[in-house]
């Protein structure tokens, strides 16, 4: 019995993508694409010098500290942005305690009386 070799290349031509909705999902399909190409690549011993240099750029420790930095600076501007969030929050709830306790206080509300420079009261 003869033995079959499986090309895997033949494989992943053989997938079948749904079309892609947005051009962000069509990126990733074509990333998709790429990746099992270079894949299949190194398999072989056919990749070219800057394929396999890419992957071991990669593998290095500088690249991973790169993308720990990286993923940390994301963390830190989503932290920021929230205490930015939380501190217009804070001041909407600091006017409003304000405006209650003028209003308990008994102190007229601006809105039911329009007050002038000369400091008559007009409706």
């Amino acid at each position: 019995m003869a033995k079959r070799k499986v090309n895997l290349m033949a494989n992943s031509e053989d997938k079948h993508f749904r079309p892609a909705l947005t051009p962000d999902a069509r990126e990733n399909q074509m990333i998709s694409l790429a990746m099992d190409l270079v894949e299949q690549r190194l398999r072989d011993g056919t990749a070219s010098s800057a394929e396999t240099t890419h992957f071991l750029k990669l593998a290095s420790s500088k690249e991973r500290l790169e993308m720990e930095i990286m993923e940390q600076q994301k963390q830190l501007i989503a932290a920021k942005k929230e205490n930015l969030d939380s501190s217009r929050r804070i001041e909407e709830l600091y006017s409003e305690a304000m405006k209650a306790m003028r209003s308990y206080s008994g102190e007229p509300n601006n809105n039911q009386f329009d007050i002038h420079s000369d400091g008559n009261k007009h409706d």
